[in-house]
């Protein structure tokens, strides 16, 4: 392993600097010995996951963080440097026109190529679709308040339905192959006036629709019928209601459905407990997945802010807290950004745990970065979520897991300043510890 490189931008924020010679790497995971452990940490102070109690080298394993789950955006978005669908040629009902971009063939494709070459763990892709050709589309614009014309089991949504179909061809012609799709992103974005980006609208009630009628069929239909299908894709906020909707018992859709999707950005005024908790309890058979969050996505936020510690905090708080409520993945929005926090052809701009500065051949891992590999690198696919009791007193935020290899992993996370003891109690040992709280 190597260490971070870092660069002080004063006031607490420190990033690790990479160039093209040096960048700092995490050392394989190898699991301890019986009756000893690993700890890795990282700290404002300008630890980054360091590691103690000493290095094993028992067998291959993988470096970096291990990321693992990985979303596409089907077309464009609004990270994209302009809008574009894959077909924009206008009352093509056979997709007969439909073909992938530039930004597909040299960009998206080789880098999941890359990405699957480098990962020894299985990965997990899944895509999600921001507008359908601006022709299916009652205001005819890829932005703005507009929905698909007509109504659910018709040619414009069935050509829609057919264009998910087409994207999983064309990428698996490409040897990339799915786990899942959303039905859209955030479908309440294309319900509200003036929408500044690429977006789809639905209701709950026209989502269920347009998957019983169209979406569900033309999967189950096709060479990818053992696609999961993924809800709503949009704020807690909305749930338990969506769910209700879209898998009510009286649902033709809830047959096609295999998962909720969740983001986060309006959930300090949605408890988790008023909104994801319940919902798992009523619908306990379709898995919830977080699929997008973000730092620096609010008007009064500044973009992006390197090094900075406390976004860090966020994204672990936010992982925490789900994966304590039945969620059972979380993903980034952007693997890495420039140091304005695009590109974004509507000037988007927000923060990401790795910015690039090209312009001087280097990128910086934010703290964000080394949070997510708290999660990532100790926590593989199929662990399973066990029960911790910790005192309120500590505020401490916790979450353990059971790895399949029999490992067990615990996640502390102490985001506030007031200090912390570390001991080890040894063994036939008693221990007293008292400090001032104030």
């Amino acid at each position: 392993s190597r260490p971070c490189s870092p660069k002080d931008f004063g006031f607490g924020a420190m990033a690790c600097v990479c160039n093209a010679t040096y960048c700092d790497t995490l050392e394989p995971l190898l699991l301890p010995p019986r009756c000893s452990y690993l700890k890795y940490e990282s700290s404002k102070a300008g630890k980054r996951l360091e590691r103690s109690e000493g290095k094993l080298q028992r067998g291959p394993a993988a470096p970096g963080i291990e990321y693992n789950l990985v979303r596409v955006p089907m077309a464009s978005c609004d990270f994209s440097t302009r809008p574009y669908t894959y077909d924009d040629w206008p009352g093509d009902f056979e997709l007969k026109n439909f073909s992938l971009t530039e930004e597909d063939t040299k960009l998206k494709i080789p880098i999941l190529h890359r990405i699957q070459a480098l990962s020894k763990r299985p990965l997990s892709f899944y895509a999600s679709p921001w507008t359908s050709p601006v022709w299916l589309k009652t205001n005819g614009e890829m932005k703005g308040k507009g929905s698909l014309k007509g109504k659910a089991g018709d040619k414009y949504h069935k050509t829609w339905a057919n264009y998910f179909v087409r994207f999983l061809d064309e990428y698996a012609k490409h040897n990339i192959t799915f786990w899942a799709v959303t039905a859209q992103n955030e479908p309440n974005a294309g319900l509200i006036i003036g929408y500044p980006f690429q977006c789809l609208g639905f209701t709950a009630e026209l989502q269920r629709d347009f998957i019983a009628e169209d979406l569900g069929p033309a999967l189950a239909n096709s060479s990818h019928k053992d696609i999961r299908l993924i809800i709503l894709d949009d704020n807690r906020i909305h749930l338990p209601h969506w769910a209700k909707v879209v898998l009510g018992d009286d649902s033709k859709a809830k047959r096609y459905v295999h998962g909720i999707g969740l983001h986060w950005y309006l959930d300090l005024i949605a408890p988790i407990k008023d909104t994801v908790a319940p919902t798992h309890e009523l619908f306990p058979d379709y898995f919830l997945l977080f699929s997008e969050a973000c730092a620096g996505s609010f008007f009064w936020e500044k973009d992006v802010v390197l090094g900075c510690w406390e976004r860090g905090n966020e994204y672990s708080h936010s992982i925490i807290e789900y994966l304590n409520n039945y969620v059972t993945g979380w993903t980034d929005w952007n693997l890495a950004l420039d140091v304005q926090g695009g590109p974004n052809w509507v000037k988007n701009y927000v923060d990401s745990p790795v910015i690039v500065d090209s312009a001087n051949d280097l990128f910086y891992k934010q703290p964000m970065f080394y949070h997510m590999g708290h999660f990532s690198k100790f926590i593989p696919e199929d662990s399973q979520r066990v029960g911790l009791a910790a005192s309120k007193d500590s505020r401490l935020e916790t979450v353990g897991f059971l790895r399949p290899d029999g490992a067990a992993v615990v996640v502390i996370l102490n985001d506030r300043a007031v200090g912390t003891i570390e001991t080890v109690a040894s063994a036939n040992s008693i221990q007293t510890l008292l400090w001032r709280r104030q």
